[in-house]
């Protein structure tokens, strides 16, 4: 057995398995600690690393293609401090860090583990029932339906349909996407016979994300329903796949435009921190990372 103690979380490895159990450090991300402990089988594994820099290294799992729906759902998304499969090694563990890549990845040779993509889930995704707010709204799954439920902050086109009460045969497909820049996130599904190429701001099957500390949790809801939904590769996915939408490409914005679009969003953002939807911690961060493209 290998084990690493780290402040950022416990990795545990058996033979078989491994166990990932996040640290309780004020620095470990909200969505880490909802998320909680994963068993990854051996199976699952594509290959492990570990990357030593001057203060501190990073050990880093990576997964065969569609064996998780945390990383389908999210495409590859997760910023680096919410990616379970990273954990941050101290100086003084280096050498615990690489006996456990080389306890890891003798096990993958013994075991003639391949690395190509699988054909179905082999992590359970996130447990049910879950809920979460965040954004313009609050997206709960019980296994079988999800229930889209709106807040003041909804644009009230969007709003005046009322709660949106889906049931999992409904779904063609599910996706998370973060705030990037002056582009608002959104976790949305793709109704079957229904596809829309609405803004998620009026999509009534989607939820708006804007940036804020509790968006990333809405990728677990993503990733309960992505879990429960066929595999991409497996019987089906051909008819999951025509469901699809064809999204229209992303508008790039002349050079010309940019000064006064991140105007409107420090507008936007100061008007979000004076009715109390931004905290002050939030607002500055949000604030400077806008200057910062000014």
């Amino acid at each position: 057995m290998a084990e690493i103690i780290q402040k950022d979380g416990t990795w545990v490895f058996d033979g078989d398995a491994l166990r990932l159990t996040p640290g309780r450090d004020k620095n470990v991300s909200l969505f880490r600690k909802t998320l909680g402990e994963l068993l990854v089988p051996l199976g699952a594994l594509a290959g492990v690393s570990f990357e030593q820099g001057r203060k501190a290294g990073r050990l880093r799992l990576r997964l065969r293609d569609g064996a998780d729906p945390l990383l389908h759902a999210t495409g590859g998304r997760l910023t680096e401090p919410n990616d379970p499969y990273q954990l941050i090694v101290e100086s003084d563990r280096y050498g615990v860090a690489e006996y456990f890549v080389d306890e890891v990845r003798n096990a993958l040779l013994l075991d003639e583990v391949p690395g190509d993509p699988v054909d179905a889930y082999l992590l359970p995704g996130p447990s049910v029932p879950l809920s979460v707010s965040a954004g313009d709204g609050t997206a709960s799954f019980d296994g079988e339906h999800i229930r889209l439920e709106w807040n003041w902050k909804t644009e009230d086109a969007k709003a005046a349909g009322g709660s949106r009460s889906l049931t999992l045969t409904d779904i063609a497909a599910v996706e998370w996407h973060p705030a990037a820049g002056l582009e608002n996130g959104h976790l949305r599904f793709t109704v079957r016979n229904a596809p829309t190429k609405a803004p998620p701001k009026y999509d009534p099957n989607a939820v708006e994300l804007w940036g804020f500390k509790k968006d990333p949790l809405m990728a677990l809801v993503a990733a309960a329903v992505q879990a429960r939904l066929p595999h991409p590769a497996g019987p089906g996915a051909a008819d999951v796949q025509d469901a699809r939408p064809e999204l229209p490409s992303p508008r790039v914005a002349p050079a010309e435009d940019d000064h006064d679009a991140l105007l409107r969003r420090l507008r936007e953002l100061g008007e979000l921190h004076r009715t109390g939807v931004l905290t002050d911690e939030e607002f500055t961060m949000a604030k400077q990372a806008v200057l910062k493209r000014m």
